[in-house]
């Protein structure tokens, strides 16, 4: 059997950059015991660089979107009702014609919408069909995005798929394998939580919303809250306090020299770390035409 790997599309999602991470690695793993990934999105990092942690001991994720964080609940334990749940969505969604799976799509996004108040009030509860609902909607909907508007609403459209797969349930098996034999911990909330559990023994992977390079790649609303200029001011005023509890951490963003040579709002916010800028594909531009390999940047603090 293979290894886990996401089991989301997700927009800036990392596999394709996960030789360059790797590349930027600590020399020193072998001293890490607490891994923290704030910013879980599909957790294709995670994936690749827990097991390479031989003396881990604790794997914490986080994330704002209370109800990616159900997801990743039920894959750890209750993946065989998950999969159950998905085989069910799977089978109804090929046996419709064209018509048919569109009208599914936004039945199902109905469906999913209308527990909006309920994880926003108790967001640690366990809801097994939302889990699937998230996972069909992801599987189903355009460019794999999770985007919310300002009432905290999945708002992505159809994207036409006539056979997706919906229910890969090996994976699906992996990823649970995985997150019980790391015995990963879920936070959902403000990234900043993360500070109490760190210590010069963590090794943290920040992965935000990546800050736009235009105006038409403004793509910044995984949750209603989104997250802006002064939201990346506050991450890096972060980095400089964690820097001080003398863990390490790499921070991967947009490269913003792209569309502006003199632009340097990331090169003087990270002046007192190291930055290397690493191509990366563009894959979440609507246009083929418009995605290919731009410059993304590296911070770490080693």
């Amino acid at each position: 059997m293979g290894s886990a790997k996401p089991f989301l599309k997700w927009a800036g999602g990392k596999t394709q950059l996960l030789e360059e991470i790797e590349k930027n690695l600590p020399e020193n793993l072998g001293d890490i015991n607490t891994y923290i990934e704030p910013f879980i999105g599909g957790g294709s990092v995670m994936f690749y660089i827990v097991p390479k942690l031989k003396n881990v001991k604790r794997v914490i994720i986080n994330d704002m979107n209370s109800k990616l964080i159900n997801v990743y609940r039920n894959v750890k334990e209750n993946y065989e009702a998950l999969i159950a749940k998905l085989s069910e969505l799977e089978t109804e969604y090929y046996n419709y014609n064209k018509k048919g799976k569109e009208e599914m799509f936004y039945y199902i996004r109905d469906k999913f919408n209308e527990h909006n108040k309920i994880y926003n009030d108790k967001p640690s509860i366990f809801y097994i069909n939302d889990a699937a609902y998230f996972i069909f909607l992801n599987k189903t909907c355009f460019n794999g995005l999770y985007r919310e508007n300002a009432k905290g609403m999945y708002n992505v459209p159809w994207n036409k798929s006539m056979k997706p797969m919906i229910c890969d349930e090996v994976n699906i098996q992996m990823v649970s394998d995985f997150l019980n034999k790391y015995n990963v911990e879920f936070l959902c909330g403000d990234y900043k939580q993360i500070e109490k559990y760190v210590d010069k023994h963590t090794f943290i992977y920040f992965d935000p919303p990546y800050r736009p390079i235009s105006n038409t790649s403004a793509f910044t609303s995984y949750t209603k809250s989104g997250f802006n200029d002064n939201s990346q001011k506050e991450l890096s005023e972060l980095c400089k306090k964690l820097n001080k509890k003398q863990c390490l951490f790499m921070l991967s963003n947009s490269d913003p020299k792209n569309a502006n040579p003199n632009d340097n709002f990331f090169d003087d916010l990270y002046n007192s770390f190291t930055i290397n800028r690493v191509l990366a594909a563009r894959n979440i531009n609507s246009k083929g035409s418009k995605r290919g390999k731009i410059t993304e940047i590296i911070v770490k603090n080693y």
